[in-house]
């Protein structure tokens, strides 16, 4: 069936939107990427080996807990929003729900770290770092509440400000430190804390910006309105996709810490930030794709959908493969300038991390597609997969370089994983089967 004129007319203008959007964002992520780098960079001299490799032991394991807790309520407000607004019902958006398990997942986060509190700090060796990890977790239930509702919104600017304003926060602790106004690993750990607290600055200027866009607006009924099963067990295929995803970002860290050093642990850390960062940069295009393609989904047909996402995976192909060959010729070099000669890294070895960056950076937007056509049960299975895949092969010593078993199992398990998602994106009625119960 062809589009009707007003659908023709209406693809540009939403595919004009979204681009606009996706550059705005970049931009304020762009640098929150910059900074984060340069957070650990500077961290890397101010520190000994052991404190820096703890700090990266705790920042790890902060981005699991965050990313699996909260993450999916972002995701769950940004998806629910925009399919609202493209269907026309552009108030009384459905927040109780989405708070109910924000609030829920942050109770349960904070009883279950206090519980645990002995063999939490003995994982840090430090008190102090175990109460920036609580206090930073509980922080950041905020933080992605407002995003998902920026996102949802399309309030890009916003998004990206709140975002800069945390790693500018945390960027400012390790450099006080290196000018001498602060000492130690706990003044440089401050900032991990700090940093989600500052982001929201952003909240009450949003507020007051976006005040009164809704008085006077008569009540809409959605016939479609989000519904508590329907919410927890998005929320929940969610959190199952971004545990996997931290796993294959931390497993290696986390295991080389088990069994060999925090120090060696700080190395492999060292190494995946060549794919942390590129993902906090391209997480500004996975932010406004999500509601883009649910507006999409909602309104228009399978051609401007599969456009918006080979469009993202080609520009992804180009900027992998420059960054491949950038490591090829000069990766062991910028390793040691940035973090300091202490380590040999293999340059073959940094343009893997840079492949398997280029296919998790194909993932998360296959995954996106997913979620906006309401396979988020079926995603997660495919990143469930990929991830027990990644953890098993750290646990065998089938390569006894710790660094070399990270580097080839992280590029193998995101390949894996990129082609279970291609399948899901192409035929969905066989993956869905396998992963239903």
């Amino acid at each position: 069936m062809g589009k009707s004129p007003a659908t023709l007319r209406q693809t540009p203008a939403r595919d004009d939107g979204y681009a606009r959007g996706a550059r705005i964002l970049s931009v304020g992520i762009a640098s929150t990427g910059l900074f984060t780098f340069a957070y650990f960079a500077v961290a890397s001299h101010v520190l000994d080996k052991s404190s820096y490799g703890a700090i990266s032991l705790l920042w790890s394991v902060l981005f699991v807990v965050i990313s699996v807790i909260y993450r999916p309520v972002e995701q769950l407000l940004s998806r629910t929003i925009a399919e609202r607004r493209a269907r026309g019902l552009h108030h009384s958006h459905p927040l109780r729900i989405p708070l109910l398990l924000q609030g829920g997942f942050a109770v349960f986060f904070v009883a279950l770290a206090l519980a645990l509190r002995a063999p939490i700090e003995d994982a840090f060796d430090s008190a102090a770092l175990y109460w920036i990890f609580v206090g930073a977790t509980a922080a950041y239930a905020a933080s992605y509440f407002a995003r998902g509702y920026f996102a949802g919104h399309q309030w890009f600017g916003l998004y990206g400000g709140l975002v800069l304003f945390e790693s500018l926060s945390r960027f400012a602790f390790p450099v006080a430190v290196a000018v001498g106004l602060a000492s130690g690993q706990t003044a440089v750990a401050l900032g991990i804390v700090a940093a989600p607290l500052a982001s929201l600055l952003v909240v009450p200027w949003a507020i007051m910006r976006h005040a009164g866009a809704g008085d006077g607006a008569p009540a809409e009924v959605d016939p479609a309105a989000l519904t508590r099963r329907a919410g927890a067990g998005f929320a929940l295929s969610v959190a199952a996709i971004q545990l996997a995803e931290q796993s294959l970002l931390n497993a290696a860290v986390l295991t080389v810490s088990a069994t060999a050093s925090t120090a060696l642990a700080g190395i492999v850390f060292n190494a995946l930030l060549i794919t942390r960062a590129p993902l906090q940069l391209f997480q500004s295009v996975q932010t406004s794709l999500l509601p883009h393609l649910a507006g999409l989904e909602a309104t228009e047909g399978r051609e401007a959908f599969d456009r918006a996402i080979r469009t993202t995976m080609l520009a992804i192909a180009a900027f992998a493969g420059a960054v491949a060959v950038g490591l090829l010729l000069i990766g062991p070099f910028a390793m040691d300038l940035v973090f300091g000669k202490g380590y040999d890294y293999n340059r073959f070895g940094l343009a893997v991390i840079a492949v398997g960056m280029g296919f998790h950076l194909s993932a998360g937007t296959l995954n996106q597609a997913a979620l906006a056509r309401g396979r988020a049960r079926a995603a997660a299975f495919s990143w469930l997969f990929a991830a027990v895949l990644f953890v098993v092969w750290m646990l065998l010593p089938i390569v006894g370089d710790e660094l070399t078993r990270a580097e080839v199992g992280y590029a193998g398990a995101a390949m894996v994983l990129c082609a279970l998602l291609w399948r899901l994106e192409r035929h969905p009625a066989a993956v869905v089967a396998v992963a239903a119960p």
